[in-house]
Order: C-alpha cells, then sequence, then structure tokens
C-alpha cells in the first residue's frame, strides 16, 4: 500500500512586528515565524507539517523557489522515514550547494514535510498520533511560558503579565532570566513567585546567557524560589560539558535541547549525562521521525521529555511515551498569536492539562482565516 504525494502547497507564516517585542536574555522572540506545509495525496488524503525558525524567514523560502517541491512530488507519504531521510540528506548534497539551499533549511523543511507524512499515516490508519505513537496516555501537562522582558516593563507590568495567565488555569510557569544581574533577576522571580501562589510549579530559563561563574552563583540564589528545574543556564560554546559540571553542584533539575541542531546534538547532551530533562523541537528539527527516536532513548537512560513550542504538534509525542513529561504553550495572543489563531477547535487547555481527542492523525483543523492573515503562498 502506497500513498504517493500528488501535490503540496507551501506558505510563510508570519507574525505581526510588535512596537514593543518580547525578549529572552539576549534575543527577540517573533511572535510567528513558520512554513506550513500540505501535502495531498493520490488517495485524497491531505496532511499537514510545521517548520519553526527563530531566525528568518528567507532561508526556509529559497528552496520552494529553486525546485525542492520536484524531490517531495510522486513520493510515498507512507513511508516517511524513508522521505525524511531523502529531504535531509540533501542538506549535504551536490542540489543544495548549487541551489544554494542552506543547511539549516534542509533540516528544517525535512521536519515540516515529516510531520506532515505522519498525519497522512495516521488518517490512512484512522488513529490519533498519540495512539500510532505507542498510546501511554490521551491526557498531557502544560505549561505557560511567559515573564518576558520587554522595553520599559516594569514590575507592574511583570505582575499583570503573570496575573493573566494565572487567570488562564495555568498551574505551571517558565519564565525568563539572564538578562539583567544576578540580583535584579532574583526580584524579578521574588514577584513572579508571589503572584503564582506557593503550590504552582515554577521554571527558569536562561537561554544560555549566564557564564559558569554567574550559573554557579545563580544556582544557589535560585534555591528558595524551588524551580522544577534550570533550562539551559550556561553559554553554547561549552554548554554540553558544563552542563554536566553544574549538574553536579545542584539539586535542581537542569533541561535544554531546544537550541541543538539535529537529534545527534540531543544525543550527545544524553551521553555527556547533562540534563535530566530533554527539549526538542519536533519542528525545529527533526520531525515525529527523529523525535520518536528521542523519546525511547531518553526514556532507555531515565531522562524525561518537555518539547519546545507547539503544545497541540508536541502532545502527540509527550503523550505516547512514559518519558513524556508536559508540553509547553504560549497563550498570551500577542506573543503568539499563530498558537492563539492558527487552529479551529484544538484540544483545551484546562486546570494545566491537555486532553487529547480521537481524531486520526494531528487532530488538528488548520484555520484558513489564519493563513490568509499571516500567511504567504509560496508553492
Amino acid at each position: 500500500m502506497a500513498a504517493r504525494i500528488k501535490s503540496l502547497e507551501v506558505f510563510a507564516l508570519v507574525g505581526p512586528k510588535l512596537a514593543r517585542p518580547h525578549w529572552t536574555a539576549h534575543f527577540p522572540v517573533p511572535p510567528g515565524n513558520e512554513i506550513l506545509v500540505r501535502l495531498n495525496t493520490d488517495q485524497g488524503i491531505q496532511g499537514f507539517g510545521l517548520a519553526s525558525s527563530y531566525s528568518a524567514i528567507d532561508p526556509l523560502v529559497k528552496p520552494w523557489q529553486s525546485g525542492l517541491a520536484e524531490q517531495v512530488i510522486g513520493e510515498d507519504a507512507l513511508a516517511p522515514e524513508r522521505l525524511y531521510q531523502k529531504i535531509f540528506g540533501l542538506a549535504s548534497s551536490k542540489i543544495a550547494s548549487e541551489r544554494g539551499w542552506s543547511r539549516e533549511a534542509m533540516i528544517r523543511l525535512s521536519a515540516a514535510i515529516d510531520i506532515a507524512c505522519w498525519d497522512i499515516m495516521g488518517k490512512v490508519a484512522g488513529l490519533p498520533l498519540y495512539k500510532l505513537f505507542g498510546g501511554y496516555t490521551d491526557e498531557v501537562a502544560c505549561y505557560a511560558t511567559c515573564g518576558y522582558y520587554r522595553e520599559g516593563k516594569d514590575e507592574k507590568e511583570l505582575r499583570a503579565e503573570i496575573q493573566m495567565m494565572v487567570e488562564q488555569g495555568h498551574t505551571a510557569f517558565k519564565v525568563k532570566v539572564g538578562g539583567l544581574t544576578l540580583k535584579e533577576d532574583m526580584e524579578r522571580l521574588r514577584v513572579i513567585r508571589e503572584v503564582i501562589g506557593p503550590d504552582k510549579d515554577l521554571m527558569v530559563d536562561v537561554n544560555r546567557a549566564w557564564d559558569y561563574k554567574t550559573a554557579l552563583e545563580g544556582i544557589k540564589l535560585l534555591e528558595e524560589f524551588r524551580p522544577r528545574w534550570l533550562e539551559e543556564p550556561v553559554s553554547w560554546e561549552d554548554d554540553r560539558r558544563l552542563l554536566k559540571k553544574i549538574s553536579q553542584r545542584t539539586n535542581i533539575p537542569l533541561s535544554g535541547g531546544e537550541s541543538e541542531f539535529t537529534s545527534y546534538g540531543c544525543r550527545a547532551l544524553l551521553e555527556e549525562q547533562a540534563i535530566s530533562i530533554l527539549q526538542f523541537d519536533a519542528t525545529m528539527y527533526g520531525g515525529f521521525t527523529e523525535s520518536k527516536k528521542l523519546m525511547a532513548l531518553c526514556e532507555l537512560n531515565h531522562v524525561q521529555v518537555a518539547p519546545h513550542h507547539d503544545c497541540f504538534i508536541h502532545a502527540h509525542l509527550v503523550a505516547s511515551s512514559p518519558a513524556g513529561l508536559i508540553v509547553e504553550a504560549f497563550t498570551d495572543p500577542e506573543r503568539d498569536p499563530l498558537q492563539a489563531e492558527l487552529f479551529l477547535d484544538p484540544p483545551a487547555i484546562k486546570n494545566g492539562m491537555m486532553k487529547l481527542g480521537s481524531a486520526p492523525g494531528l487532530g488538528l483543523t488548520l484555520n484558513p482565516k489564519a493563513i490568509e492573515k499571516y500567511g504567504t503562498r509560496i508553492v
């Protein structure tokens, strides 16, 4: 049995530019920057996938304008491993060099194509993907990412932001540090802990902004706030080794993986025994094909999985395995209008939990109004 890819559609989805963008410690966060790929099979079944990027979208657009679709049309959507290896392999190919397709673009786009294939696979099987992947549970925990820096943001605005998340019903909150001095950041955390209360989970994300010395000081100061985890605390150039050294100096679980470039980089984090929680992103690298392998590897190495970004896509992976811990939600519509508008009737987040449905594949229906609002047709 095969389901040949007969045609495809590709859109660049870009959120609105904000006069006061949200910042992590050292970079602004785009309110939406994704490539949407829709694959249509000769059986009349359509699946979609997303590729996310925090950098410029243009390099992910270029391959579609210069022949990438030719590499996909005619392939079997029910053989995602084979198609993934083909598209990922273009990252080191003559055709990519000749046509100026960047390695990052091939890695990102191979993920979107792969997710679309798995969406089709689930629809052909008549099963939601979390069932197809293992079906460990049908309900996953969610946390809200918030507490960003903004130009002119004061304590009053910070309190209002966190209170909005509390009123939405969240029970776990991940907030940003690393953009100010340790003293100033600890004061921000004191405010945030006061707003969410003593019984809610608080996670702290440094976005690789600390050096080793600052990280050692920071882990001592963080103890009073009882963080559920500390995310990417050290700068990029030697983070795997430094994460291991820091883990030997603290009882706070360390997490990382969103800044890796491939599943192989995540494997190296596990081999280094550097983290307790892996945060890969299936929409940035690997798709579901590689993510399923990482889920299994984490389970065998007693590491939990809390994927980066897109709770609705990643919920299927987290629900599929005992290694699944929690998914990340962006429920401030100004921060992430795509999460707020891209899907019609996505699973609801209630009291910090998301119940998955029985619809096959991703179980998500794209909102045509959101595509029209934020999208530009490429192919």
